[in-house]
């Protein structure tokens, strides 16, 4: 099963340290882990440095794999469109990056799956600049699990979603971590969300590591309080989750 583990990562924009010093303990495939945090923080710049899109200075370990450089799918905030394609022709495309034009069915068969899962299949032949914001969301999410990474880097994949599309995402992606073994990374702001589906929360401040472990311990009423300055509490569940955040408040 496939592990992640940063040692001192950072990078810099310009003459500006965006990320400083962020190591983590190790992160192990069938798994969500939360990347939580202000805006600004440097969750992309996170993402973009473990996908290795930016260079910078520290070490990520990646162990348990044998897909070399095709190992890391990263979803960005702006995914942009190639208008003159359809969306599936779109899927395939990602399907097939860096690999031979040969289609064959048990990839056809795939990309029918990561659709009908998503539950675009019936926007399949459309082209994609006629899609609103949230399907082609849902597209840029297909694009990303069709690629059969171990490590999926997803920042703030359900932004243009409304809540029950949200809630049907991230239970795919829970659930997909789950069967493959993928271990999935998630820029998100609602930390209620954070709380119901992931196993982990890492919470990045001014772009150093404030914390990581388990999201009961991590996302605390100390922790809303220093981060985002608001005050509230959180409250155990009984049914669908653990936790809750309620009577949040600008401190």
């Amino acid at each position: 099963m496939v592990t992640l583990r940063l040692e001192d990562v950072g990078a810099r924009h310009g003459r500006r340290q965006t990320l400083t010093a962020v190591t983590t303990p190790r992160l192990a495939g069938g798994e969500i882990v939360a990347v939580i945090g202000p805006n600004a923080a440097g969750k992309s710049t996170l993402f973009k440095r473990i996908a290795g899109l930016i260079p910078g200075p520290g070490e990520v370990h990646l162990d348990g794999t044998d897909k070399a450089g095709k190992a890391i799918a990263y979803m960005p905030q702006d995914t942009g469109a190639n208008a003159v394609l359809t969306v599936y022709e779109s899927v395939l495309l990602a399907r097939k990056q860096g690999q031979s034009w040969t289609v064959d069915e048990a990839e056809l068969i795939e990309i029918d799956a990561v659709l009908a899962a998503l539950n675009i299949a019936d926007i399949g032949q459309r082209p994609l600049d006629a899609l609103s914001g949230g399907q082609r969301q849902l597209v840029a999410i297909a694009q990303t699990l069709v690629r059969a990474p171990d490590i999926m880097l997803m920042d703030e994949p359900t932004s243009a979603l409304d809540i029950y599309r949200q809630v049907e995402v991230l239970q795919l992606m829970q659930n997909e971590a789950r069967r493959r073994g993928m271990l999935v990374m998630i820029a998100i702001h609602d930390l209620n969300q954070a709380l119901r589906f992931a196993d982990k929360a890492i919470v990045i401040v001014d772009g150093r590591l404030r914390a990581c472990g388990p999201c009961a311990e991590v996302i605390t009423a100390d922790m809303l309080r220093e981060v985002y300055r608001i005050e509230a509490r959180i409250e155990k569940c009984s049914r669908d989750f653990d936790h809750v955040i309620v009577d949040g408040k600008a401190a």
